[in-house]
């Protein structure tokens, strides 16, 4: 016979499992009301994209999600290695002139006929997975414990773990620079300096990879000029309202035409031509004006609710890769959430990155509900 507690421990988060869930409801109903004014003047069929997201996503993605809550932890772990050595050989096939997609000057998607996909949003998942794997066998040969060396610039950790780590990241931002997806770049380092902060290194270590990331960015927008003017519109998007500062002027009036409690589920104008990419980028100023100031911030406390159940999943874990997981997934998914969002208030510059599901694209999609379920399934493990 088996005890409450006992039977308490083999059960999932029950609110991290309802968070997502109300998100991913949520996604759906908003999708479905801007699918008709987007896409009425370019198809016969007026819910396009919802019924792609539907087949090509939101499907594929709970059996996926599903396979990911009953998968061993121990699978996982064993193969997180070659999951991301594939996942890298998808990122160069883009580059391939027959199955390699290019758009707007970015090669980013592969293209298999029956469907297509985004090798760089599985990216995420895979190398979190991969880092976790192993910073917490780094974290097992570490003969130091709680930040002995957290003022030291050098010592042994520096050859086992920041070296190897900064190799890491160094391969993948090559790739991704040159697709280019520069904010899928950004989230992936911030997401790994996380990671590698909580092992318990040193704190030199993650400052100096803050100051080489913060470097970076700024040599990557200042060597290419559409990266120039997106920061420069950023900060006065008033100079350009009708070009490149268009998409952040009309996403603040979708915005501020909301109010306190929105104009109602469907009633968006801006949905109809005037804000450029209403499904993807740009949902958020949708939602901002349908369900208000109000409905946006029960939005983001969503999100947040995911960030603490995340963490309170890694704590409750003795297994270091458990840990560093939960950790990673849960930073990843909230982190995304709040650049997203971000860049439409006008707080970072526009950076192309979807809000976790809820916009339109089936890579996102299916990746975010896979990550939800390994989440899961390891929060059963208490």
């Amino acid at each position: 016979m088996y005890s409450f507690s006992q039977i308490k421990q083999n059960q999932p988060d029950y609110i991290l499992a309802a968070t997502a869930g109300i998100l991913l409801v949520f996604g759906i109903i908003m999708l479905a009301g801007i699918s008709t004014s987007v896409w009425q003047t370019e198809t016969t069929d007026s819910f396009y994209s919802f019924t792609h997201q539907l087949l090509y996503g939101l499907i594929p993605g709970l059996v996926l999600g599903a396979a990911a809550f009953f998968v061993p932890i121990s699978f996982l772990k064993k193969w997180s290695p070659a999951l991301l050595l594939i996942n890298l050989v998808l990122l160069a096939m883009v580059f391939l002139p027959v199955i390699g997609i290019s758009s707007g000057g970015a090669s980013r998607w592969i293209d298999l006929g029956v469907i297509s996909f985004q090798p760089s949003e599985f990216l995420k998942l895979t190398f979190i997975l991969y880092l976790g794997t192993w910073l917490s066998a780094r974290s097992q040969r570490s003969k130091t414990k709680a930040r002995k060396t957290k003022f030291s610039l050098l010592g042994p950790e520096v050859k086992e773990a920041f070296i190897p780590f900064m190799v890491i990241l160094g391969l993948i931002s090559l790739i991704l620079i040159l697709q280019p997806d520069i904010g899928t770049l950004g989230l992936i380092v911030i997401t790994g300096i996380l990671m590698y902060f909580l092992i318990e290194t040193s704190i030199w270590h993650t400052i100096i990879m803050l100051g080489i990331g913060l470097t970076s960015l700024f040599t990557l927008i200042k060597v290419a000029p559409y990266r120039v003017e997106r920061f420069l519109i950023f900060l006065q998007p008033e100079t350009d309202p009708m070009g490149i500062g268009y998409q952040v002027n009309q996403a603040l009036i979708a915005i501020g035409s909301g109010g306190i409690f929105g104009m109602g589920l469907g009633m968006s104008g801006q949905k109809f031509g005037f804000l450029p990419r209403p499904m993807s980028d740009s949902v958020f100023a949708i939602m901002a004006e349908e369900i208000g100031f109000i409905g946006s911030v029960v939005l983001i406390l969503l999100f947040l609710t995911l960030l603490i159940q995340g963490f309170k999943i890694a704590q409750r874990q003795k297994d270091k890769f458990c840990q560093l997981a939960a950790a990673g997934i849960s930073c990843w998914i909230t982190l995304q959430a709040f650049i997203n969002i971000g860049a439409i208030i006008k707080i970072i510059p526009l950076t192309g990155i979807p809000l976790p599901f809820i916009s339109c694209g089936g890579s996102h999609l299916v990746v975010e509900l896979i990550a939800i379920g390994i989440l899961l399934n390891i929060s059963r493990n208490r």
